[in-house]
């Protein structure tokens, strides 16, 4: 993130979802200091909204540990970025990964999120990781502003991705917000609902990260 020393460069962008490979300077995705230790090794993972941001750093990182990896994008709109990740989860995998996959689907319908399971437990047999990441962003003064669409949400492990926003608030993040706080319950009561199968639920709460989600229209 911009500290004292260095602000990133202003800029905009004015369609959703926003677009990583137009960002400067382009997010961090890894690190060379990182020492992968195989903690995914023979595991199949699913993460939503891959193509970049946080997903596509999950990605690669999931790549270096071992795991097979498939994510999804917004087809027509973040094509060049899901290419860029692909790439890159290609270049990180390990020997005995399969290949990786991108999926471009549009995750607001619900026959749309059951194609994705058909087509990766079609394609790998099964899914031990889910990260939902995807998540759109919009800015609003008041809470007039926000319509009716805008409300409408949607031995394994899931990994749901929620915000510190969730237990601080923001201003102009009304919406946002709010489906980021009904995540954690979500969390906590899926978790609950699972534990008697295996299938650990946790989620993670980031602050503000250099994603395309910053610098998009608001």
């Amino acid at each position: 993130m911009a500290s004292a020393e260095y602000r990133f460069p202003p800029q905009k962008q004015y369609t959703q979802p926003g677009k990583e490979y137009l960002m400067n300077p382009p997010p961090q995705y890894s690190t060379p200091d990182y020492k992968p230790s195989n903690k995914l090794q023979g595991k199949i993972a699913v993460i939503t909204g891959g193509d970049s941001g946080i997903g596509r750093a999950v990605c690669n990182l999931f790549s270096l540990e071992g795991a097979t990896v498939i994510f999804t994008y917004v087809e027509g709109q973040e094509d060049l970025d899901a290419k860029e990740t692909l790439e890159i989860i290609r270049n990180a995998k390990t020997a005995d990964a399969k290949d990786p996959m991108a999926i471009p689907v549009d995750l607001g319908y619900e026959e749309n999120c059951k194609r994705v399971v058909d087509e990766v437990v079609s394609a790998y047999g099964c899914i031990d990781i889910l990260v939902n990441n995807a998540a759109l962003q919009f800015q609003s003064d008041s809470l007039e502003e926000i319509d009716d669409k805008r409300l409408d949400m949607e031995g394994s492990s899931i990994i749901n991705t929620t915000s510190v926003v969730a237990y601080e608030g923001h201003a102009t993040l009304v919406d946002y917000a709010s489906t980021k706080g009904a995540i954690v319950g979500f969390t906590r009561s899926l978790a609950l609902q699972l534990v008697s199968k295996g299938i650990r639920v946790n989620g993670v709460a980031p602050g503000p990260i250099w994603t395309p989600l910053q610098v998009e229209a608001s």
